[in-house]
């Protein structure tokens, strides 16, 4: 079977670094905006005194999730902060009192069937942690007889990112008490653990902690990016292909980040929610790259600053080089779905060249999905939303093989993004297009009741 994606530099380079956790900041800001869905709507007010593990904004709907102190301090204001989707989010600021005080209300949640498992997921504040940010108590709201199978995603194919990798090699134990948990409440046929074969360690620790769960297994997938993609690690761990517009959970299967496994497995036990990330700090800019423990909310400033710089950086992103995102200045924090903080020279920030399109193929021989993005920039420059329905543009994850791979440097990813913002927008019209012949029809019908 031919794979799909590309191969890049691995540049693992904290892969044999342990964790280590950092002085707490002077100041955290938490945005409330930390997964997709609505944000987070704030309990506290300037004034109040927080402490570790406190409630300080609930879920903001179904599709939330509710956000914890990292800290212990008082609160110095809600704020509003640029984030890098250059949209204004409030933040909680906090002022820290360097104690660490544990807020007294902290005991493991009463779990006794599927309802209060997914319940103390919500209260855990549990998202992906491997970037996508999704609450991972609606991703587990699906019906036991739904799921075949579960997998673990451990691939961590980014270049520079090894977090997941640290808690496959410190935590395993706590990734195999997550699973044994999903088995009980779902009774899958399998879990299967993903892992890319250049981690053989991790591969070696994972069977081994995994042995006492029923239907556990450790697939060693090809180190090809993007392999921790949803649809792509489906793919090549069942066989399963997700259609358009289409969930996981639609083919039978359950996909969890491992440390966000992890995350879950320990609040059952201790009561702690996520208030605190490992990050991994690398790039050219970087004295000392290593794995760090920070609160949520500690600013990259505060982060690169324990670090070291060996230059000031041009570039630094939340996440991985393929599909990280650009910070938009050093006080952004860090937030519960970063992996990664990566800070560049200017060596490795610099814009390339482009150059017109050679019609070479591959940007389409290269997506893991077997799209046609020189098509989807030509249908966009056209401004042609049909075309681009058409083209299936919305099945594109934005993985940037395409963009990887161009020789004439094209920013194919860049524009398949704004290409789903142009179909969703007609779309949208098209919509309410409809719902106003709608709305006529029913009034002429009205009148000739009437008439």
């Amino acid at each position: 079977m031919k794979l799909h994606g590309v191969h890049v530099p691995h540049r693992k380079n904290t892969a044999d670094c342990p964790p280590v956790r950092m002085p707490v900041p002077a100041v955290v800001t938490v945005p409330m905006s930390m997964n997709i869905g609505a944000p987070a709507k704030p309990v506290v007010k300037a004034g109040d005194t927080v402490k570790v593990g406190q409630l300080i904004a609930e879920a903001g709907g179904f599709v939330s999730a509710p956000i914890h102190s990292g800290v212990s301090g008082k609160v110095k204001k809600l704020d509003q902060i640029l984030g890098s989707n250059g949209r204004y989010d409030t933040a909680i600021v906090i002022e820290t009192d360097g104690e660490q005080q544990v807020y007294e209300g902290i005991s493991p949640p009463q779990v006794t069937d599927l309802d209060s498992f997914v319940e103390a997921v919500r209260g855990c504040g549990a998202v992906g942690l491997g970037g996508a940010g999704f609450p991972t108590a609606v991703k587990l709201k699906v019906k036991p007889e739904q799921v075949e199978a579960i997998v673990i995603n451990g691939a961590e194919c980014e270049p520079y990112i090894t977090s997941d990798t640290r808690t496959m090699l410190d935590d395993a134990q706590s990734i195999a008490e997550g699973a044994a948990l999903l088995q009980k409440y779902y009774s899958a046929r399998r879990i299967i653990m993903a892992i890319e074969d250049n981690k053989p360690q991790c591969i070696q620790k994972m069977k081994e902690a995994g042995k006492e769960v029923p239907g556990f297994e450790v697939a060693a997938l090809p180190a090809i990016y993007p392999q921790g993609g949803e649809k792509v690690i489906i793919f090549h761990t069942t066989g399963k292909i997700v259609p358009e517009g289409k969930l996981p959970i639609d083919v039978g299967v359950l996909v969890i980040n491992c440390t966000t496994l992890a995350v879950i497995a320990k609040y059952m036990k201790t009561g702690m929610p996520l208030v605190e990330k490992v990050i991994t700090v690398d790039g050219s800019a970087v004295a000392k790259p290593q794995n760090v423990i920070v609160p949520v909310g500690t600013s990259i400033k505060d982060v690169l600053d324990f670090c070291g710089l060996k230059t000031e950086p041009q570039k630094v992103l939340y996440g991985g080089p393929m599909m990280g995102i650009a910070v938009p200045d050093l006080n952004a924090p860090v937030m519960k779905n970063n992996n990664a903080v990566l800070a560049f020279s200017q060596a490795d920030a610099r814009e390339p060249v482009t150059t017109a399109c050679i019609r070479c193929g591959r940007c389409a021989a290269h997506c893991p999905l077997k799209l046609m993005p020189a098509s989807f920039e030509t249908a966009y420059r056209n401004n042609e939303p049909e075309t681009l329905k058409a083209l299936k543009v919305n099945l594109c994850m934005e993985c940037g093989c395409c963009s990887y791979v161009c020789p004439a440097k094209r920013p194919l990813v860049q524009v398949n993004k704004l290409s789903k913002a142009m179909l969703n927008q007609y779309n949208a019209q098209q919509k309410a297009q409809e719902e106003k012949k709608k709305a006529k029809a029913e009034e002429k019908k009205e009148a000739r009741v009437n008439g």
